[in-house]
């Protein structure tokens, strides 16, 4: 199929590494040239210093430990807010360098900590070992909220893409085992749903970065099954939880020409119907992943909004950092 893909954007394309995931061998290549991807994002050096620490916080019963890197601004005073943040990569893919940069603005743009959290990877690990990380992660958070420097009534969760997916499965993990309350959750062009049986996931087989046949390769890698069965849980899915109400004020956005936008799109209007305060933000002419490409105005404004809406969900005072 042909696109209308935002002319800005067209220059990229050939420049994006070619995300194919056919089998297990394709995904270890994958895996090895990730760092294309973050080699086409610009450095970003934060004009106030940031703090930046890796350690590893503990995981789920019986489980490793899971790194998580903590950004903080090096010259804050008193509490910030907080957020964790679940990378994308289709369950499959990605690791703490690959938000980085992003990371490091968002905490200068925002004066937030944030812990970017490296779970645990399909198919070595299917679900739940993925969402079971970030969970602990986020309960880490929680419970030492006062050595990061957080203020535990202002703490937020957020992911982009199965990490956008991840983010929702542990608000609703959040509300349904009593855990740490939050005040926010960021859907960033959500992966939602296994059930794979949208008009746009069924209509996007060769969209750039992402597709149906990844999709595919994704779901049954992170269930290690078949998707679409009777019985996948909604922590897995978010997209399948009969309950949405008592969640976190929501927002979701959504990309064009992106096998995932229908199932956002979907959730939003799901969450809204729940009573949960919820903005969606859809973006003609863009793809999966596009928003990287800081060449292209649509991308800049992606993440404008990103910011704006965080700095509304977590609270924060334009001049309070």
């Amino acid at each position: 199929m042909t696109y209308a893909i935002d002319p800005e954007l067209l220059p990229w394309l050939d420049m994006l590494p070619a995300v194919a995931l056919p089998d297990y061998e394709a995904l270890l290549a994958a895996r090895a040239s990730m760092g294309q991807l973050s080699e086409l994002m610009p450095a970003y050096e934060p004009v106030s210093p940031v703090d930046v620490r890796d350690t590893a916080v503990p995981g789920p019963t019986g489980a490793p430990d899971v790194p998580v890197r903590v950004y903080a601004p090096a010259n804050r005073e008193g509490t910030a807010p907080g957020l964790l943040y679940i990378h994308g990569g289709g369950f499959v893919l990605g690791d703490l360098d690959m938000f980085h940069m992003v990371l490091l603005r968002m905490v200068e743009e925002l004066g937030v900590v944030i812990v970017s959290v490296d779970y645990r990877l399909a198919p070595e690990h299917p679900f739940p070992a993925p969402v079971e990380d970030c969970y602990a992660a986020l309960t880490w958070v929680a419970g030492n909220a006062a050595e990061l420097g957080i203020d535990p009534a202002r703490l937020g969760v957020a992911g982009e893409s199965a990490g956008g997916g991840l983010a929702a499965a542990v608000a609703l993990l959040a509300r349904d085992r009593g855990g740490p309350a939050l005040c926010f959750q960021f859907l960033g062009i959500p992966e939602l749903d296994d059930r794979l049986d949208t008009p746009s996931m069924r209509d996007y087989v060769d969209t750039p970065l992402w597709n149906q046949p990844n999709a595919i390769f994704s779901w049954t890698s992170y269930l290690g099954a078949e998707p679409g069965g009777a019985d996948v849980s909604p922590y897995a899915a978010p997209a399948r939880a009969a309950d949405l109400s008592g969640l976190p004020p929501a927002f979701v956005t959504t990309c064009q020409f992106d096998p995932l936008r229908d199932e956002g799109i979907q959730y939003a209007q799901r969450l809204m119907q729940a009573g949960v305060n919820t903005e969606l933000h859809h973006y003609p002419g863009t793809f999966h992943g596009s928003s990287l490409i800081e060449g292209a105005a649509v991308s800049r404004q992606m993440f404008a909004d990103e910011i704006a809406a965080l700095r509304r969900g977590l609270r924060i005072a334009v001049d309070s950092h």
